[in-house]
């Protein structure tokens, strides 16, 4: 054991020794060797400018939408946008600007209106886009609230006898390309064991054209689409939507990733309209909730509690701005697509929760 102790010792001055000579020739300031460069030192990184502060510069919203889609996004022969669709983005703009004007609609095909978001030529997508996960994901987009809950379908004529998927075994389908649309309608007719040719299109005014023309023996998109196409067509009553639904299609508003602030208001506006048909206020009626006592709707009206502000809105009304220009969920979905409409679809899924549907917001507090 003392031999033992002999050489612990002997090892421990030995290393004491070795450290003291390698501390020594390296000097007092030794550390990482410093080199000259004539070289510009690199810029320090700049900061990227939010969604919400390029909007406000520019003064309005660009707003990537449908022009062919009656009751979502139509352009009429005076150059005016009018739809569903349409109304979200005077929704946003009404939210920034107290001015549901201030927009720009930005017509743009199924396949080019992901490189349009993408490259920062507009600002939200709100163009009966379905939510997928390979959008989510590989196109870098952030999915607000759906805003209409939807399903594809199949359009025939009426003298075709067809009924059912396997009815159509060897026909023609319309139908555009760069959409899920072309993609469910492969993976369904495959599931089914049916055959048929797709014929592709960039939009749907080429699509439906081809369709009337004879040129293909059924066409498909969302039903809604379909109920909205059909009212287009020369002689709508010789034509019919088939009884059966190739998938789920929630369509709602799209922003690019990496913007919060952005992408809360994009989805606030979407939920305040819900909000405000479940505490049953409209555009006609909202003055008589401002002496309200109830928190929730005090909130919602900008009365307490400074919300707008919350998501970089310096206009504290600025729900009120929203519900007063452009309305509640049922006030634009009536005036889009309800029972006073050529349309009249039924709400079904897009009815409140509290009412049989499915949307439902979460609370302003």
């Amino acid at each position: 054991m003392k031999s033992m102790k002999r050489i612990n010792r002997t090892g421990m001055i030995l290393a004491m020794v070795v450290g003291m000579i390698i501390a020594a020739c390296m000097g007092p300031s030794a550390g990482p060797e410093v080199v000259e460069s004539d070289e510009p030192a690199a810029a320090p990184m700049q900061e990227v400018q939010s969604t919400l502060s390029i909007v406000q510069e520019r003064g309005k919203l660009v707003c990537i939408g449908n022009s062919q889609l009656p009751g979502f996004g139509f352009l009429d022969s005076e150059g005016n946008f009018s739809g569903f669709d349409v109304d979200y983005c005077r929704a946003i703009a009404a939210a920034i600007f107290g001015d549901a004007n201030a927009l720009e609609v930005r017509p743009a095909t199924a396949r080019e209106r992901f490189t349009i978001l993408s490259s920062g030529e507009g600002d939200v997508i709100i163009r009966n886009t379905t939510w997928t996960m390979s959008r989510d994901t590989d196109l870098g987009m952030n999915f607000g609230p759906t805003t209409f809950y939807d399903g594809q379908g199949l359009m025939v004529r009426k003298e075709s006898g067809v009924v059912t998927l396997p009815d159509l075994e060897g026909a023609s389908v319309c139908v555009v390309t760069g959409t899920t649309t072309e993609l469910n309608l492969a993976d369904q007719f495959a599931a089914a064991g049916v055959n048929y040719e797709a014929v592709v299109f960039e939009d749907f005014d080429q699509s439906f054209t081809a369709y009337e023309e004879g040129r293909c023996d059924a066409v498909t998109t969302d039903k809604s689409s379909l109920v909205s196409r059909q009212t287009t067509l020369s002689a709508p009553a010789d034509h019919v939507i088939l009884n059966v639904t190739l998938s789920k299609e929630p369509l709602g508003p799209a922003v690019r990733h990496g913007d919060d602030q952005w992408f809360d208001i994009v989805n606030w506006v979407v939920y305040a309209t819900m909000i405000a048909e479940e505490a049953g206020i409209d555009s006609g009626n909202i003055d008589s909730f401002m002496g309200s006592e109830d928190p929730n709707i005090r909130r919602l009206l900008g009365l307490e509690g400074d919300f707008c502000a919350k998501v970089g809105i310096e206009n504290s009304g600025c729900f009120v701005d929203v519900i007063k220009q452009v309305g509640n969920y049922a006030e634009i979905y009536n005036r889009n697509l309800g029972p006073d409409t050529v349309f009249d679809l039924p709400r079904g899924l897009n009815s409140l929760y509290t009412d049989g549907g499915i949307l439902y917001a979460p609370p302003i507090r």
